[in-house]
């Protein structure tokens, strides 16, 4: 009988890590982040990284680290790392506030809420 895969992933420069590396290393990351709120850039210093960013895959959550890559993001949401479904019309998706990035209490010119 095989153990039960890990939801928890890491790719260091695109390559993942072993099952067990991966979950030790979202164990410090998780206690990192308790400790010091939003300092992804700290964290990834204390591993010997440059940069690392927490995202989703296929609805798996992973930790996207390099150890080149030195544009660290401020600590964010999880972002996707595919195309995500979205509903809705061409048009919509092109001008919608969310992806323009617009607020979304105040009707866009010509929307009818």
């Amino acid at each position: 009988m095989t153990a039960p895969r890990s939801n928890l992933a890491v790719l260091v420069d695109g390559v993942a890590l072993p099952e067990g590396d991966a979950r030790a290393l979202w164990e410090r990351f998780s206690t990192w982040m308790e400790e010091h709120r939003g300092d992804l850039a700290g964290f990834a210093a204390s591993e010997g990284f440059a940069s690392i960013h927490p995202g989703v895959d296929r609805g798996r959550p992973v930790l996207l680290a390099s150890k080149t890559e030195t544009r660290q993001r401020p600590y964010a949401p999880a972002a996707a790392l595919g195309p995500t479904p979205r509903g809705g019309s061409a048009d919509r998706q092109k001008t919608g506030a969310c992806y323009q990035g617009g607020d979304t209490s105040k009707p866009r010119k010509g929307v009818k809420r």
